[in-house]
């Protein structure tokens, strides 16, 4: 059987080698059983598909293959990004599939599983499909293929979530990265439709994205942050290749930490709009968000890392906004996915409504919770996972790092250490490989160094 895993965010491998039709047939048939037997054949199923290389070529033949099954497809007629796909899965009641690799290398491709409830799947339902490699169903009807717009529907719901009239008094001059992705169309499209003024670069599909990464950091932005520190008053916006991750640059031509931004507009969405509820983050997020909340009398809830375990608390909880690290979030009356395009605009909306630069949006924010944090990770490839669990051990055992004393221990996702003087570390396995990520957070850049030498001494890993 082919080697074929659903990791946190759906299956990826490398484009001609283990992502080829023969896999790609194998998990259409998968899928098909899992909709037969848990929906039955008048499910609907909807097919999108992001700018990699083979991702329309691929999409299609597992279209091809669920018609054949007996199942009613709606295939997009462009490239779609992640989340404009899984809000039409929730109006349509239908099952979606997203051919993306979403932020990993050119050379990968995937595949996405976005149950009716528009969110990640739950383990649970991907090693359902993962067991049904190698079976199929019978059929004798023939199914029915359509190409549709799935942009209208979204567009209509982001204009009830975001005061467009407000951004649009703003002087401020925005600047859309299209970074070649798949929000290309959809995020210049939305501002273009309210009348508001941007300017562009990188705007067209390419499957190299430009020779880079499609991962809206700065690293990849360069070109974006070069025109806002040569230009006046200007912010700058980019997505990922599926836009469901954003990237932020202020005014002075900084990235904007993704922690930083659920923060935002936490205190945005609770003080300017008047959202209730809670705050969902995931153990990997900064005690920033902590504070934050605490302050807004904000009930906070923490999950696993991956916006499947988000998702999953977005739904029981009903959240004012919930987000991770690496640059995902969703709020309240949207969808439990994360959104690119959404937290973009929310950022837009929350200077409009404060009338504020975003760099005076982050001196209010360091104000407001009397303390400013500095993160960074430390990934060790180690030889097998028997490695990976002696590393955990290791680090549970841990009374002190150095000068810094132990004082609590959280087990939701690897091992988190909480310190006397406010820093924490978290060490947790890679789901996919004998890898282990060790993140950090301290409130200066020089206790993160001070914290990687401490690990290293430790013998963590």
């Amino acid at each position: 059987m082919a080697n074929i895993k659903f990791g946190t965010d759906g299956w990826r491998a490398i484009t001609g080698e283990e992502f080829n039709s023969k896999n790609v047939s194998l998990v259409s048939n998968a899928i098909a059983k899992y909709i037969y037997d848990n929906f039955g054949q008048n499910k609907k199923v909807i097919i999108g598909y992001d700018p990699r290389n083979q991702a329309d070529v691929l999409s299609k033949l597992c279209a091809d293959i669920l018609v054949q099954k007996g199942f009613s497809v709606l295939y997009s007629k462009n490239v779609i990004p992640t989340p404009v796909l899984a809000y039409n899965a929730k109006i349509l009641n239908a099952c979606a599939i997203m051919f993306t690799a979403s932020h990993n290398p050119p050379e990968y491709l995937g595949l996405k599983w976005i149950p009716d409830y528009a969110g990640p799947a739950t383990s649970d339902i991907t090693d359902e499909i993962v067991g049904n490699i190698g079976k199929s169903i019978e059929n004798s009807l023939e199914g029915s293929f359509e190409y549709y717009d799935f942009s209208k529907k979204y567009f209509e719901h982001i204009e009830s979530l975001i005061n467009f009239d407000k951004i649009k008094k703003m002087n401020t001059n925005i600047i859309f990265d299209g970074l070649y992705s798949a929000t290309i169309g959809y995020f210049d499209r939305i501002l273009k439709n309210n009348g508001i003024k941007f300017k562009s670069i990188h705007m067209k599909h390419d499957v190299n994205f430009g020779g880079g990464m499609p991962e809206p950091k700065p690293k990849y932005m360069q070109e974006l942050i070069s025109m806002i520190k040569n230009g006046v008053n200007s912010v700058g916006f980019a997505n990922d290749g599926d836009g469901d991750r954003f990237g932020v640059i202020d005014e002075k031509g900084n990235y904007v930490t993704p922690n930083e931004i659920i923060a935002i507009l936490l205190i945005h969405l609770s003080k300017n709009k008047g959202y209730k509820g809670s705050l969902v983050k995931t153990v990997g997020a900064s005690t920033l968000l902590d504070i934050v909340a605490e302050k807004l009398n904000v009930e906070l809830i923490e999950t696993a890392v991956g916006f499947k375990h988000v998702g999953e608390a977005m739904r029981k909880y009903n959240p004012i906004i919930a987000g991770e690290d690496s640059g995902g979030l969703s709020i309240q009356g949207h969808i439990p996915e994360k959104d690119g395009i959404l937290a973009n605009l929310l950022i837009l909306e929350a200077m409009a409504y404060e009338n504020k630069k975003l760099t005076e949006l982050q001196e209010d924010l360091h104000k407001f919770a009397g303390k400013k944090f500095f993160n960074d990770r430390i990934d060790k490839k180690l030889e097998n996972q028997e490695q990976v669990s002696k590393a955990l051990d290791n680090a549970e055992k841990l009374k002190e790092l150095g000068n810094y004393k132990v004082t609590r221990i959280n087990k939701i996702d690897g091992v988190k250490l909480y310190f006397d003087d406010g820093s924490w570390i978290l060490v947790r396995p890679s789901g996919t490989e004998p890898l282990l990520r060790i993140y950090i957070e301290c409130d200066s850049t020089e206790k993160i160094e001070e914290f990687k030498e401490n690990i290293e001494n430790a013998s963590i890993a």
